[in-house]
């Protein structure tokens, strides 16, 4: 399939190279150019223009950063319009969901189809080809991007326009809670005389395991915070989470007092290290000196 690419950050060069590597005709654009010819080598064909990236496609990928940035590429960058008649438009973009349902019926009325497909993996998830999907759309463009996404890992329809944007938010409140669950406990250990690699591992595989707790705490126990999935995307995933829930009348306190947590954080200069970094922030609040020496 002719496929295009709008967004080549950290995923969006991953999973072009791997829909090159699949065998796909790839045009890819991204703002800042310099991005986007990281994959020429792997046979893209690199575009100065959005719209020119998309004329011919019977896909178009999106992996921006947030929903006005999608809006932006997408309606006022007039790459709605350069679309060809029953384009399929995927947004892997994590957005708000009021924001997804809102650009499916301004494709639809175009003859343009859509799904919101957030994902969830990071980089190491999209260089092995096993991100989880959450897709929302019409049961008819899902079975027509199946192809698609099976280059990229596992995907699961969960609803109509926007309910793949609330399953990523799930997500991402699921791992960003989990994440300060895990760091707040091993310093806890930490500062009271135990050793935070021998507490993992007295807990492995107890009722408190979890891939959060085997990688995320790896990396704290081994001081590694290189941004595989950032603190500011993190927390504005938590932010779009609380907008989400203020929108439909849901009370999340929980999800209000780490969307706080990781935003002291970001003050305090850890935003663009790994998501796990919330580690640093909690340290710093109990006096554990040294950690934020290493970074």
């Amino acid at each position: 399939m002719k496929i295009a690419v709008l967004g080549i950050g950290q995923m969006g060069y991953l999973l072009g190279r791997r829909l090159c590597e699949a065998g796909h005709t790839v045009h890819a654009w991204n703002r800042t150019r310099l991005k986007a010819d990281q994959l020429a080598p792997f046979g893209a064909t690199i575009h100065a223009e959005a719209t020119d990236a998309v004329r011919t496609a019977d896909i178009v990928i999106c992996l921006l950063e947030n929903g006005p940035a999608v809006n932006e590429v997408l309606f006022v960058g007039q790459v709605a319009q350069a679309l060809k008649a029953e384009a399929l438009v995927i947004d892997f973009s994590s957005i708000q969901p009021s924001e997804a349902r809102d650009h499916a019926a301004r494709l639809s009325a175009l003859g343009i189809s859509h799904l919101d497909a957030p994902m969830s993996g990071g980089t190491l998830g999209a260089e092995q080809g096993t991100l989880a999907i959450m897709v929302g759309g019409k049961p008819a463009a899902f079975s027509r991007a199946e192809a698609i996404f099976q280059v990229f890992g596992r995907a699961t329809h969960v609803g109509p326009h926007g309910a793949g944007q609330l399953a990523k938010l799930a997500n991402q409140m699921i791992v960003g809670i989990t994440i300060g669950a895990v760091a707040e406990a091993l310093l806890l250990c930490e500062k009271g005389g135990a050793k935070m690699a021998k507490v993992k591992e007295a807990i492995s595989g107890g009722f408190a395991d979890s891939r959060i707790l085997q990688v995320h705490g790896q990396r704290m126990v081994e001081r590694d915070f290189a941004p595989y999935g950032r603190m500011s995307i993190q927390h504005n995933d938590l932010r779009n989470a609380l907008a989400t829930a203020k929108e439909i009348g849901f009370d999340a306190p929980v999800t209000e007092m780490f969307e706080k947590l990781y935003r002291d954080g970001i003050e305090h200069g850890l935003g663009d290290l790994d998501q796990s970094a919330l580690f640093v922030e909690l340290a710093s609040r109990n006096g554990i000196n040294g950690v934020k020496d290493l970074l």
